[in-house]
């Protein structure tokens, strides 16, 4: 199994607060890892060094072997990603949203139908894409948004809290759709998370990432046998010392 990300010892200031320090870990193809920890621990940047959209200090980033620094035009061709506060355009309907979306990476109008018909499954919107995206409840537009990210099928889908701000329905529902579309279309997927319960539902492996470095990684089974923990939130808190 060959690898999707490779990072290595990574590190991004911002003046003088140092947000990653050191960072390194690598992602499996077809596998779905996570960032897990508390906010301001580094996950968003880590996440958008990744996807080509902050230059990293120092240190390195491979996405399936190119270089973030490098290649970012050839690694935004396979990548999709999914920032923490995306929006959509409220004046178009969900179908027009997502054929809008479609088009920034095909011209095919067969290819753009077959996208938009993807996205209206995975979302489960149905008859409401018809609707405009205004009318949408929050737990119905970041729907929507995930189906924008995994509707071009990329070989790499970044996502950051994709359930943020949902209720636990809309919750279960978008952790089902990720892991479905993986199992189904072998998608590779790294995601970021502060509910460390969510996450050990959803991911093969996952990283504890605290003040910008990782503290543990592992399977979640893993992580929690080491400690003699029930939950990966009780590892975390055994890691950093908290208990």
């Amino acid at each position: 199994m060959g690898l999707a990300v490779e990072c290595n010892a990574l590190v991004k200031d911002f003046g003088d607060v140092r947000a990653l320090d050191g960072l390194s870990f690598q992602v499996k193809n077809g596998e779905i890892y996570g960032l897990i920890g508390p906010n301001g621990a580094g996950k968003t940047t880590a996440l958008r060094i990744v996807s080509t959209l902050l230059l990293p200090t120092s240190g390195s980033v491979k996405v399936f072997g190119q270089d973030v620094v490098d290649d970012a035009s050839e690694i935004r061709r396979v990548i999709s990603y999914l920032p923490e506060e995306a929006g959509a355009y409220k004046n178009l309907s969900g179908y027009e949203y997502l054929e809008f979306m479609a088009k920034f990476t095909t011209e095919d109008k067969e290819v753009i139908k077959e996208s938009v018909d993807v996205a209206a499954r995975i979302s489960g919107l149905e008859e409401r894409l018809k609707d405009k995206v205004k009318t949408y409840s929050k737990g119905m537009k970041r729907r929507l948004l995930v189906a924008r990210a995994l509707m071009t099928k990329p070989k790499l889908a970044v996502l950051d809290e994709p359930t943020s701000g949902l209720d636990v329905l809309h919750s279960v529902h978008v952790r089902g759709l990720i892991k479905q579309y993986v199992e189904n279309q072998g998608v590779t997927v790294l995601l970021s998370s502060h509910n460390m319960l969510e996450v050990e539902h959803l991911c093969d492996r996952v990283a504890l990432i605290d003040k910008g470095k990782i503290v543990a990684e592992g399977s979640p089974a893993e992580l929690k046998k080491s400690v003699n923990a029930s939950n990966l939130e009780e590892v975390f808190a055994k890691v950093v010392g908290f208990v």
